[in-house]
């Protein structure tokens, strides 16, 4: 499988994002403008740099420009589509199954709710995909889901509904269970559950729920 991180400019925990990708194996890694900036502190190299390159600092650029193996791709400011988006569909074109992102979540709302939707363009094409941070791993599914208690990210998990009420949703193995249910997309009931047994379900029958792993800051 071909396992690609996407290293964002966002808000990056170093400690954590070092662990993260050491506990992981990845075979290719997007650096998406000031995203670099987080490899290059820690020595990593990234094998494609994608990005407008507006917002990183320009001795980090000088340096990777000068280390040869690096794919560049640069565009202009005024563009479509946000440097994440356009990293995720490189990835996407050079044959990525699954993805996962850092650095897509910070301050910039805006930004975190693009990041975000950017897992249903993955999920519509087959691909797994996750915005992960310190506190928080999050995905788009609108298939059947089994969880692992032992393998989950965090204690709590909420389900939210995307684009529309999510219809026919089962929870077996959590604290809260649900049968049949709709789940509307103005309400919190699908706010921090917990997985009770050692395998939890996710089921519906239609629509898209944004699945959120989440832990309280140490």
């Amino acid at each position: 499988m071909k396992k690609v991180l996407l290293v964002s400019g966002g808000e990056i925990e170093d400690a954590f994002a070092l662990q993260y990708i050491k506990a992981q194996s990845f075979s290719h890694v997007i650096a998406i403008d000031s995203g670099m900036e987080f490899l290059y502190r820690h020595g990593l190299k990234p094998d494609v740099i994608v990005g407008d390159f507006d917002s990183a600092e320009a001795s980090v650029l000088e340096k990777y420009r000068q280390m040869p193996g690096i794919e560049w791709r640069k565009f202009q400011p005024q563009k479509d589509d946000t440097d994440t988006e356009i990293a995720v569909l490189t990835a996407l074109e050079q044959g990525a199954e699954e993805l996962h992102i850092l650095g897509a979540l910070g301050s910039r709302i805006d930004h975190s709710l693009a990041n975000i939707r950017l897992l249903g363009f993955c999920m519509e094409k087959g691909v797994d995909a996750y915005l992960v941070d310190a506190q928080n791993r999050i995905r788009m599914m609108n298939q059947p889901l089994e969880m692992e208690k032992d393998n989950q990210y965090g204690k709590y998990i909420s389900l939210i509904p995307f684009m529309g009420d999510v219809e026919g949703l089962t929870l077996r193995g959590f604290a809260y269970p649900l049968t049949d249910y709709t789940m509307g997309g103005y309400n919190s009931i699908g706010i921090s559950n917990e997985i009770t047994e050692k395998k939890a379900t996710i089921t519906m029958e239609k629509g898209t729920l944004l699945l959120i792993e989440s832990r309280d800051e140490e």
